[in-house]
């Protein structure tokens, strides 16, 4: 399966709706039925999973220690901010006040396409996190897929 990809700028209704790009509604597997979980990222952003895919976060969140303090309050923290939501007729979805207040999403969303998942970010915020970011493209590229001499990459290391 072909993983989310694409950016696209939306306007957020006055119910807190915001439609998903066709292309990526055509991503989605059928046996999503147009149900997902949003909950939020790391960055101020929402993650949006379709069904299938938010199974499989459940999946490595019980695979987590939970003698562990990290462990419980990563989990607490991801699940306390998870909501099911369903697609309707149009192809848009209902987002919570605050899930829109963590992420400053107003009047327009930022929807991009990032494998897995889908993030959702208001423009102004992704365009101030780009700007802030403390290392080229290039680099990071580096940072992250380039290897040593056993092609190994370095971030493993």
């Amino acid at each position: 399966m072909s993983g989310f990809k694409g950016q696209w700028e939306y306007s957020v209704d006055d119910k807190g709706r915001v439609a998903l790009p066709a292309k990526l509604r055509r991503s989605i597997l059928p046996e999503a039925n147009n149900r997902l979980t949003v909950t939020r990222g790391f960055e101020p952003c929402l993650y949006v999973f379709p069904a299938y895919e938010w199974e499989n976060v459940e999946s490595q969140l019980r695979g987590l220690n939970t003698y562990m303090k990290e462990s419980r309050a990563f989990i607490r923290t991801i699940l306390g901010w998870a909501d099911d939501v369903t697609l309707d007729g149009q192809g848009r979805m209902a987002l919570s006040k605050r899930h829109m207040d963590f992420a400053n999403i107003t009047e327009k969303v930022l929807v991009i396409g990032t494998l897995e998942r889908i993030e959702l970010w208001d423009p102004e915020t992704f365009d101030r996190q780009e700007a802030d970011q403390t290392i080229e493209y290039e680099q990071l590229a580096e940072l992250v897929l380039g290897g040593d001499a056993t092609g190994r990459p370095k971030m493993l290391e």
